[in-house]
């Protein structure tokens, strides 16, 4: 069935509100992590378990949620929360040892590797194929992010598979999202308050350990002050909203049109970092940013060119049903028992 204009506008308006509470929610956090961690702010240097956090208060927002009547609770297979809430951690994990192990410069690359690894797991899982504008407009954004923020490239084999652990985990985590959404009829606010607590029990049980490896401390070494616990309810308050942000845009789109926009965060935390941090820019950094922008505009054009082709290709016959087809419809629909029936839920 095709779409009235309102509700094409309606959708379009929700893609633009997903999108940019995942962008202001990103930059967001990354303001107030950098704050938090950084040693010129309150020195807090346990990012896996301030992860457990995030989820923790995620996991009660979706509680509320649902003892309040506000979302539905649908059946997901216990083993696939477990199997989706590993791979997500494992990700958060190897992209914190990735970030202590290797340069900067070959983490921003390793994080740039993702949106090909995401095309590549797409096609083999889901055989899902991309026209030569849409590969052309990756590239751009990939080169332009390249340019504004690696810097030193240094390679070592610990580094190197904590970083291809790191993509490869990253990648997969964020294609599930949508799988999952789509295999079980589910929304993506639903699904999140399913894995959250998983997540959030996991991350502050092996956090910690996580992070004394990483910082040599135990988080309960550390000094509480009150500057320090209000970024800290900030950092959660904003992962909520980043959470819930991620799996709309994903459910609403993919996992490659989620890394390729999601770059515009970078070209945001780089701009408040100049404005807010007295970070150095650069004419590298100026011009990086210029094309990483114009390849995203490329990339919109791209995909709305892939879509008209896919509806031109599609045989028009289709657009409305034989009589045969309403009849054998109707016949159905005498059949159904009513307590199968459900009524009144939004598929996503």
């Amino acid at each position: 069935m095709e779409k009235t204009e309102n509700e094409k506008k309606e959708s379009a308006v929700s893609d633009v509100g997903a999108w940019a509470m995942n962008v202001i929610s990103s930059v967001g956090i990354i303001m107030a992590n950098k704050q938090l961690m950084s040693s010129s702010g309150f020195g807090f240097s346990f990012a896996t378990t301030l992860t457990g956090f995030h989820f923790a208060l995620t996991a009660l927002v979706g509680m509320v949620s649902n003892a309040t009547g506000l979302s539905a609770s649908k059946h997901v297979p216990l083993w696939e929360l477990l199997w989706f809430s590993i791979v997500a951690n494992v990700s958060i994990a190897a992209m914190n040892f990735s970030l202590m192990l290797n340069s900067v410069g070959f983490y921003q690359i390793s994080k740039l590797s993702m949106i090909p690894v995401v095309c590549v797991l797409e096609w083999i899982l889901h055989s899902k194929h991309y026209c030569k504008e849409v590969k052309a407009s990756v590239m751009v954004v990939v080169i332009g992010v390249g340019i504004c923020t690696v810097t030193d490239v240094k390679v070592n084999a610990k580094g190197f598979i904590c970083a291809c652990t790191a993509v490869f985990s990253t990648s997969l985590q964020q294609i599930s999202i949508g799988s999952l959404q789509k295999k079980y009829s589910v929304g993506s606010f639903e699904l999140l308050s399913k894995t959250a607590p998983i997540q959030a029990l996991s991350l502050l049980i092996f956090g910690p350990f996580v992070d004394y490896f990483l910082s040599g401390k135990f988080i309960s070494t550390y000094k509480m002050t009150y500057g320090a616990i209000f970024c800290i309810l900030l950092s959660c308050a904003l992962a909520v909203f980043c959470n819930i942000s991620q799996y709309l845009c994903i459910g609403r789109f993919s996992a490659t049109s989620f890394q390729v926009l999601g770059h515009m965060k970078t070209v945001c935390v780089l701009t408040l970092g100049w404005l807010l941090f007295d970070s150095e820019m650069t004419f590298k950094n100026i011009a990086g940013m210029a094309l990483a922008v114009v390849g995203m505009v490329i990339y919109s054009w791209a995909v709305d060119l892939e879509k008209q082709r896919n509806a031109k290709s599609m045989p028009h016959g289709k657009n409305s049903m034989t009589e045969e087809e309403i009849k054998l419809l109707k016949e159905g629909v005498e059949h159904i028992d009513l307590k199968d029936v459900e009524l009144g839920e939004t598929k996503v």
